[in-house]
């Protein structure tokens, strides 16, 4: 860190991140969420430059010729690209910083990480936000976030459970008196969901779509337990016979079938996490149940779906999409960037 940073840091627009694998969410301390943009940065390859990053890159998915590529940088939760990931890191940071004086300093940045990446995995992350003009970076793991965000009394000897299905991983995490005490990860989440409509959209009707229509299906017809009345959606693509375009109706029953499999993953997950708490905390989640976040987490009926496995009270958090990057920036308005659910600094 730089003498002019180290004076002027109190001045900086320090900012918390949910880096995920299908968007990214920021958030400025004192202000709130600022952005909330696709994870997705559109590459020329030909003239070796950035075209795109955010919203405008995706639009670009599916839809670029040979020498354009619309980049995912990150992969079931953590980096896959680490110079795509630096690039789409500077952007967001810039985009969210209010430069009211030409000597700004550089902001101080928390960013939320899924709870089983590795040490390997945790220094990619600090050195692209370090790469990417953070002045310090910090990682909190997003089960901890989440809770933070969702107002769950973490500090309390009473457990709290979280379960937080975003686009590249499921987190499981029992937490109680400010620590993890049990905690699972899967990478298995939103974006196995799409895959596994877009291959059952393909064997079922000989029909190619691409990623965003398959993420169109499961949210307007997408479910994990029967519906009061069940959802049909027209979907168009290319017939892989003839490579014709085509279109056909699918009904939510079948959407429902084929997302069984991964549906029974997440399942898995919550049961083993619910074995592994301690008989005390157990006790105190039948009371205060366990609480859905993440994007996938307001999939329809999988709250209903979860209660019938386990038998404990199930909740979908209304804030579900915004309580890990919300409990980032309330990390950061309490500077509590010392305590044990942080980890580190990079300078």
């Amino acid at each position: 860190m730089s003498f002019f940073d180290n004076i002027l840091g109190d001045y900086s627009q320090d900012l918390a991140i949910d880096l995920g694998t299908a968007n990214t969410l920021v958030a400025v301390r004192g202000e709130g969420i600022v952005l909330n943009e696709p994870s997705v940065v559109a590459i020329d390859r030909s003239e070796e430059r950035v075209l795109a990053v955010g919203i405008d890159a995706k639009r670009m998915v599916g839809r670029t010729p040979g020498s354009i590529s619309a980049i995912r940088p990150l992969k079931d939760g953590v980096i896959a690209d680490f110079d795509v990931t630096e690039v789409m890191l500077r952007y967001f940071i810039e985009k969210a910083r209010e430069r009211k004086y030409p000597w700004s300093p550089r902001p101080r940045v928390v960013v939320c990480i899924p709870s089983g990446v590795t040490s390997v995995e945790k220094r990619a992350v600090f050195e692209a936000t370090i790469q990417a003009g953070a002045r310090q970076a910090y990682l909190i793991e997003e089960p901890m976030a989440a809770a933070i965000g969702a107002n769950l009394p973490i500090e309390d000897p009473t457990g709290s459970m979280v379960v937080d299905i975003g686009g590249g991983t499921t987190e499981v995490a029992v937490i109680a008196m400010g620590g993890v005490v049990v905690s699972k990860s899967i990478r298995i989440a939103g974006d196995e969901f799409d895959r596994t409509i877009l291959e059952h959209v393909r064997n079922a009707y000989n029909l190619s779509i691409g990623e965003r229509t398959a993420e169109d299906i499961k949210i307007k017809v997408g479910s994990a337990a029967p519906l009061k009345e069940e959802l049909d959606v027209e979907v168009n693509g290319r017939d892989v016979m003839n490579g014709l375009p085509k279109t056909v109706r699918i009904e939510s029953e079948e959407i429902r079938k084929a997302l069984s499999r991964p549906l029974d993953e997440v399942s898995k997950a919550v049961k083993d996490a619910l074995d592994a708490t301690p008989p005390d905390l157990a006790s105190d989640l039948m009371y205060y149940g366990i609480l859905l976040t993440g994007g996938g987490g307001m999939l329809r009926g999988l709250d209903q779906r979860l209660r019938a496995e386990t038998g404990v009270p199930v909740n979908v958090s209304p804030t579900a999409l915004e309580n890990v990057v919300t409990g980032c920036a309330k990390v950061l308005e309490a500077n509590a960037l010392g305590g044990g659910f942080v980890q580190g600094s990079a300078q």
